[in-house]
């Protein structure tokens, strides 16, 4: 029997099937199921093809900036309720966004590796920030070693990134894929083993 704190932690993982329907636990097993081959398969598409959805994913960016041009388009042009600087600062938005969506679809392997980099320097500063902190806090931490370590790992991990982001973006991607798979095999297993033998309420 799980306590209201370990409730908190995740909820997937938390509920009950014998205080659930008949009806809740198959929406839940179904919802399980779903999620968990969506991401097994997005798993095993970026571990054993890793260039080519990369460059799936610069056509969705891709795309994604012409639609959304378009929609900065339309609002700067036949918006009549917001004033002439706004309507302009939306056009001119949306003409850039319309340039970069075919600048990425026209070269989606060169978009790719881009994105790779901006990726790779993004989150080493986000993790270079991180160890600052945790180093500048450890004085305050209840455990000040693991503060220490967590810091400088984090520093370090996230200066190796800054200096080699697309390697460091390969090597992300690569672990999102095997987390995708271990994620997606966990929710199948959940889809087929949840509610069994469970008296419903």
């Amino acid at each position: 029997m799980s306590s209201p704190q370990s409730d908190s932690y995740f909820a997937a993982f938390s509920l009950d099937a014998a205080d659930l329907s008949k009806s809740a636990i198959n929406t839940v097993r179904t919802t399980l199921g779903i999620s968990g081959a969506v991401s097994l398969i997005i798993g095993l598409f970026i571990t054993f093809a890793p260039e080519k959805t990369a460059v799936a994913l610069a056509w969705i960016f891709g795309l994604y900036f012409v639609i959304a041009g378009v929609a900065y388009l339309g609002l700067g042009i036949f918006s009549k309720g917001i004033t002439g600087g706004a309507r302009a600062l939306d056009i001119i938005l949306g003409v850039l966004f319309v340039i970069a969506g075919i600048v990425v679809l026209a070269n989606p392997s060169e978009s790719a590796v881009f994105l790779g980099i901006f990726l790779g320097v993004f989150v080493g500063i986000l993790w270079i920030v991180e160890g600052v902190v945790a180093l500048v806090q450890s004085g305050d931490a209840a455990s000040k070693g693991w503060a220490i370590f967590f810091g400088i790992l984090s520093l370090v991990a996230g200066l190796v990134l800054l200096f080699s982001p697309l390697w460091g973006a390969v090597f992300l991607f690569w672990f999102a894929g095997i987390a995708l798979i271990v994620l997606g095999i966990v929710q199948i297993v959940r889809a087929f083993t949840f509610g069994k033998g469970a008296k419903t309420a």
